[in-house]
């Protein structure tokens, strides 16, 4: 049971980047994705959440309309897509994968937003 991020980067303010989360072992649609990071100096924060089915998603106030979180059932995927990035967005990315008590944590991508 894993999931396993990918994509960020390094991006000049005002750009756009994607980051994905490739889960495996566990039936991913019984999931609620979640998309969390984390700042240098800061706690780990929620920045967008969809349910299993992909019906609904919730944003922080701080990225919507800007970021747009979605996922693809059949290929067990989730995606954060990142427009209009900010060098406040700047953050080690997170996937999480939660359903009842059971929890899964990607490894971490890197988001570097320059000014």
């Amino acid at each position: 049971e894993q999931l396993v991020g990918s994509g960020g980067g390094l991006v000049q303010s005002g750009g756009s980047l994607s980051v994905s989360c490739a889960a495996s072992g566990f039936t991913f649609s019984s999931y609620v994705l979640s998309w969390y990071r984390q700042a240098p100096g800061k706690e780990r924060e929620l920045v967008a959440s969809i349910t299993g089915r992909g019906d609904v998603t919730m944003y922080a106030d701080s990225v919507k309309g800007r970021f747009t979180i979605s996922r693809d059932n059949a290929k067990s995927t989730a995606y954060l897509q990142m427009n209009n990035l900010k060098p406040e967005d700047t953050a080690v990315y997170y996937c999480n994968a939660r359903f009842g008590n059971r929890n899964h944590w990607g490894q971490g991508t890197q988001v570097t937003v320059s000014s």
